[in-house]
């Protein structure tokens, strides 16, 4: 199993994702002779996991059912561990495009975290490219890399521990690309430009404050980085749903006698379909935003380092 590579068949040893319902699922490390509980009741993994392909429903012991999907980045932004507060898809697409990101791609990133962006990246610069990432916290460091590990990504992915404000990235003028998302992203602005290729590359920084984009934002003209621009994404979900209305009344025509020549007693010529439909409903689908909704995250300032 590997993240940047589908397998159909669950091995032992596999991160499998056992989905419940669009609002519950949970990762699940798959191992012989290990069970798993669950509200539906028991998933013996030996018996009702390994050998199955993904994507299977499997019945658990109180006859409720589950799927058994293929981990993606997407998948375990929604559902791994929280060592940190972490990035969303919402964010991730953005910075993967904003700093033009493809396979072969050299990206440094700082910190780490819990991993929801660095995996995103990893499938990203798959097969040929390669993540440096920085960490400062230690226990954290390791974390990541075991998790790397397990998910099959290790080759692609080079994690240090060590302050990047201080010592930088531990690398020079091979990065296509650099992300900070550290509490003080202007003080390694000067290393960012040290890891970025000669010929240029793009930046990007996530604050969660407007004081620290202004900050970092005046060490990037400092350093003669080009393009500096700011962005806040915010997602707006909206539910589809079928609305039945009321046909109005609008009152029946006055008939012109004198005209159609017909008797108005005559009550053949009354019952029209028009009068059938104006008394009946119609169904339509409309989309409504939820009440709801996340109205921050942070900014995102991206630039592009200066040939000149």
């Amino acid at each position: 199993m590997s993240f940047v590579e589908y397998g159909d068949t669950i091995q032992d040893g596999d991160t499998a994702i056992v989905f419940l319902g669009h609002e519950s699922m949970f990762p699940v490390k798959v191992q012989h002779g290990t069970v798993t509980q669950t509200k539906y009741g028991v998933i013996r993994h030996s018996t009702d996991l390994i050998g199955k392909k993904y994507g299977s429903k499997v019945t658990c012991s109180k006859g409720g059912w589950v799927f058994i999907l293929h981990p993606t980045p997407e998948l375990w932004t929604m559902n791994l561990p929280h060592r940190t507060q972490i990035l969303y898809s919402t964010d991730i697409s953005i910075i993967t495009m904003m700093l033009e990101l493809k396979p072969g791609s050299i990206v440094c990133e700082s910190g780490t975290g819990s991993g929801s962006l660095s995996h995103a990246l990893i499938r990203t610069v798959a097969p040929t490219g390669h993540l440096y990432t920085v960490e400062f916290h230690q226990q954290r460091a390791e974390k990541a890399r075991e998790e790397f590990r397990e998910h099959g990504v290790e080759h692609l992915v080079t994690v240090t521990n060590q302050d990047v404000c201080k010592n930088g990235f531990g690398v020079s003028n091979i990065a296509d690309a650099v992300f900070l998302d550290i509490p003080s992203p202007w003080e390694a602005i000067g290393h960012a430009k040290s890891a970025l290729k000669a010929e240029g590359g793009r930046i990007c920084s996530f604050s969660p404050c407007i004081e620290q984009v202004q900050r970092t934002c005046l060490a990037m003209e400092e350093y003669g980085f080009t393009e500096v621009n700011t962005l806040e994404i915010l997602l707006r979900v909206y539910n589809v749903r079928t609305i039945s209305l009321q046909i109005p009344d609008l009152g029946k025509a006055a008939e012109d006698n004198s005209s159609t020549g017909f008797d108005s007693s005559n009550s053949s010529n009354q019952g029209s379909p028009c009068a059938n439909l104006q008394q009946g409903t119609v169904q339509f689908k409309s989309g409504v935003p939820l009440r709801e909704m996340v109205g921050h995250t942070g900014y995102l300032t991206f630039a592009t380092k200066s040939l000149f």
